[in-house]
């Protein structure tokens, strides 16, 4: 249990990512299915940042002290990558469902699959 505890940010990622899975899969709305990504994105962005955070580690800044442990930088910028993508991909989501609703008036994925 107690090392469950100590991986806490795992596991919060995984929970957050596996909300966002059940909302792109269960949910009809395509509102809510574009939520369920940005959910399932910021797990991720929560996983990559917790795999570059070293235990009592500092900022990477440049000291006198070399030998203590550093958080990884190479995370935090692909995080800063992944953001833009994300935040690219959701406009481009939210535009596509404003199309979609103003050609077939509605944005629920079961009707639009049925037809009219």
């Amino acid at each position: 249990m107690t090392m469950l505890l100590d991986r806490a940010d795992y596991v919060l990622a995984i929970i957050l990512f596996l909300i966002g899975l059940y909302a792109l899969v269960a949910k009809s709305n395509l509102i809510k299915k574009i939520i369920g990504l940005n959910i399932m994105e910021t797990a991720v962005f929560i996983f990559i940042i917790t795999g570059g955070l070293a235990r009592d580690g500092s900022p990477p800044l440049v000291t006198q002290d070399t030998t203590s442990p550093y958080h990884d930088p190479v995370s935090q910028t692909i995080v800063l990558v992944g953001i833009v993508v994300a935040v690219s991909v959701t406009a481009l989501a939210l535009s596509l469902v404003t199309r979609i609703h103003a050609e077939h008036g509605t944005i629920e994925a079961d009707e639009l699959r049925g037809g009219r």
